[in-house]
This record gives structure tokens, sequence and C-alpha cells, in this order.
């Protein structure tokens, strides 16, 4: 979807929503000077064209037991196999990300684990039998911020 289709308002929105997911419709409404109907049918139309994908609640995964975060890159044995590395990975729920990506890796993840010990198993017993020639992890010691795209510069 092309940045033109999106007018101040439906920025308005996204820019609402990107700071509080579970804003209510006629709070935006009341923000917007517009019926909660209207907020509703744009939420909807931006959901159906792609431009919102959903919500989600965050969890800090220190707090339920994972401590380690760590990004992985991966060099496979066979580039022509990433599709099937991909589904694997997939099935392991520790991975949380996996990126395609240019440079020196063939494709790239992050990851959470309990500690030091279990990333160690996880790359062991999970990681290792998916085809890689070899792998260079970074572990994170503190994610310092995280944020949405800066929506209030669609229109800039």
């Amino acid at each position: 979807m092309g940045r033109s289709q999106l007018d101040s308002l439906d920025s308005k929105i996204l820019s609402m929503l990107a700071n509080n997911a579970r804003k209510p419709f006629l709070e935006i409404a009341r923000e917007c000077n517009v019926s909660g109907a209207a907020i509703h049918q744009r939420i909807q139309k931006l959901t159906a064209i792609g431009v919102v994908q959903g919500s989600e609640m965050l969890i800090d995964p220190a707090a339920v037991g994972y401590e380690t975060c760590a990004y992985i890159g991966f060099f496979l044995k066979d580039p022509s196999q990433f599709n099937n590395v991909v589904e694997e990975l997939k099935k392991i729920p520790e991975v949380v990300e996996c990126h395609f990506t240019t440079g020196q890796y063939d494709m790239f993840i992050k990851i959470y684990a309990r500690n030091n010990d279990h990333l160690l198993q996880i790359i062991h017993n999970k990681l290792q039998h998916l085809g890689l020639a070899r792998t260079e992890s970074l572990i994170s010691f503190k994610e310092v911020f995280k944020r949405q795209i800066p929506i209030d510069a669609i229109e800039k």
C-alpha cells in the first residue's frame, strides 16, 4: 500500500493505536472529532488493506523466566534451503523473529532463552541440525528501547 492512500485521519488513528493498541475507539473518535462508527470503519479499512496487522500484548520476557535475548546470524550450507529452514524455525518457540537479510548472513533470528545454558542447548539441539554451515551469536544485555515506526512522519 502506498503512502498516498493514507489521509490525515488515518495517520492520527495509527499514531494513537501505535501508542496504545487498547485505546477505546470512542476515545479515539473524540480526539479526532468524528463518530465512533467512523473510527471503527477506518480501522476495519486499515486492517483490510494490510496497514494494521493486529494488536498484541507485550510480555516482559525476563518476568516470565526468559532472561537471555540473543541475535543469531546463520550461514546456510545450502542457501536454497532457506524456506525449509524457516519452516523448522517456526517449530522452535524460543525463536521470536526471523529475517532474510543482505550482508554476510543468509538469515538472522532473534531468540529468547531462560539463561545462557538454555541458549546453548537450543543452539546444539534445535538449530545445528537445520543445515547451518555456522552461526554467529550476539547476546543482548538489555533492550534500551523499542518503538513503533514514526507514524507522524507519514504525511511529511
